[in-house]
């Protein structure tokens, strides 16, 4: 599904060019979820960006449903692509309803309205978000969760084949975080590729069976989550002293902090 190939990206800037990723391989098959984690600045967004189409690729290359991203038009990448941003603005003036709505737009003629399918599509991504009680409200005057849900919804109206989601559960309470991701495995369940982002190291490892881990620009780790969730490779990731128990409920590795040792290992 996800084909990426010595893939390098960036930005520029003032002082010329900045190199985020460097010489990144990665594969994902059809119908995988797969937690892509980091400590801040690995590249993260960078990578789901690069994904969409959005960051320019300076060497390597990336395969969406075996099709060259930098050859795909807007359209065409977003009938095959659904994105979850970190941050979104929003424009004052659009409704909840017509927000998700516009998710639909890469499926509507040039010239055509929104169809009984566009909206019908619309409505079931907002009661699968639990935000059909939102419709109305205008978008601006969300609270930064509630805005999260909706986005969400706006993804999944646009398309569930393959989903970028970058900390898309980050601004939700405890419960709903659950919801989401909840929501999200029943997709992968169901045939969803899902790509997720996070810096939520629990929340992954209960709901990814595979990690990715980037550190500086390279993939530190790749593999399923029960084999390379462990103290040595968290501490080494994250460089903090971190142990690993496993969830009392469903056995799934769990990342505990330890208080100080951050400071301590600083001297």
């Amino acid at each position: 599904m996800i084909r990426v190939t010595a893939l390098r990206c960036g930005y520029g800037h003032a002082g010329g060019w900045r190199e985020a990723l460097h010489g990144v391989d990665l594969r994902l098959a059809r119908g995988e979820m797969v937690g892509l984690l980091g400590p801040n600045g690995s590249g993260k967004t960078t990578l789901l960006s690069a994904l969409a189409g959005l960051v320019p690729v300076k060497a390597g290359g990336i395969e969406v449903g075996g099709a060259d991203i930098s050859r795909l038009s807007p359209r065409q990448r977003a009938l095959r692509v659904s994105c979850v941003p970190q941050r979104a603005e929003v424009a004052p003036g659009f409704s909840v309803r017509e927000l998700v709505l516009m998710g639909r737009f890469a499926h509507t003629g040039l010239l055509s309205g929104y169809g009984p399918e566009d909206h019908a599509a619309a409505e079931a991504a907002l009661g699968d978000v639990h935000a059909l009680d939102l419709a109305e409200r205008q978008a601006a005057e969300l609270s930064g969760g509630e805005l999260q849900r909706v986005l969400l919804a706006r993804a999944l109206a646009q398309g569930r084949e393959l989903l970028l989601l970058d900390e898309a559960a980050s601004a939700l309470d405890m419960a709903r975080r659950v919801e989401a991701y909840d929501l999200l495995a029943a997709l992968h369940e169901s045939g969803s590729t899902i790509l997720s982002a996070m810096h939520d190291l629990n929340l992954a490892a209960l709901y990814c069976p595979r990690l990715v881990f980037l550190k500086r620009g390279r993939i530190a780790l790749d593999g399923p989550t029960t084999e390379i969730f462990t103290e040595s490779n968290l501490k080494d990731i994250y460089e903090t002293d971190i142990r690993v128990a496993a969830h009392p409920v469903t056995g799934a590795p769990q990342a505990l902090l330890v208080p100080g040792a951050r400071a301590a290992a600083l001297g």
